[in-house]
């Protein structure tokens, strides 16, 4: 069992950041898909389940659990702290509207706690309350979060010189975008639909990987 130390230095290394969510699948299971990037080197999943039952979303992350726990891979669990702990996944990832994460790192110690920013207020208030790590999107507009208004690579510039946690960025970003995105200063790019909905996903993946490396 790894520290929460050990598991924040992984997390420093990561370069792209999948995230895969049913919604987004062609139709394809989600344990295939994972499957598929965990044989292309993945080193980091996040599972997202917003649509689905509590039950549906553990079992589904049990799975998961076994096999990244195979691969050395980190799992995040997003939105559910309790489903994080009850897999045993290595963090979560919480959004403005889920649990702080000052309360969170209170009753699940050993995760590294992610939360989505929109804004530097939002970025430098995550940091105060103890997240380990934020996120920077939307950056461009994308069906994954309809309502929310994209901010830009300009907001990776601005966030990346006042906070002194990991980030990582998300939100529409297509594979013509990496270059743009690390000149911003982007390390750690997480992407859906670019490798869940691609035709040959182990291709796309290491494509990918290149890329941002």
């Amino acid at each position: 069992m790894q520290t929460k130390t050990q598991k924040l230095n992984l997390f420093k290394k990561v370069g792209l950041y999948p995230v895969l969510c049913p919604e987004f699948a062609r139709e394809r299971s989600l344990i295939f898909i994972l499957n598929e990037i965990a044989g292309s080197g993945a080193e980091i999943v996040q599972l997202r389940m917003k649509n689905n039952s509590s039950k549906e979303f553990f079992k589904t992350a049990e799975k998961f659990r076994e096999i990244t726990s195979k691969h050395n891979i980190l799992l995040i669990i997003n939105d559910r702290a309790d489903i994080a702990m009850a897999c045993k996944a290595d963090g979560v990832h919480l959004g403005q509207d889920d649990l702080p994460p000052e309360t969170v790192a209170k009753f699940a110690k050993k995760l590294i706690i992610g939360v989505s920013t929109h804004s530097p207020e939002e970025a430098l208030q995550a940091e105060k309350n103890g997240a380990d790590y934020i996120n920077i999107g939307p950056i461009f507009s994308t069906n994954t979060k309809k309502n929310a208004s994209p901010v830009g690579i300009e907001m990776v510039e601005k966030v990346k010189n006042i906070v002194n946690i990991p980030f990582s960025v998300m939100g529409g970003i297509k594979t013509a975008h990496i270059p743009d995105l690390i000149r911003a200063g982007a390390m750690r790019i997480a992407m859906i639909t670019e490798i869940s909905e691609a035709e040959n996903i182990r291709e796309k993946f290491s494509e990918l990987q290149k890329k941002i490396r």
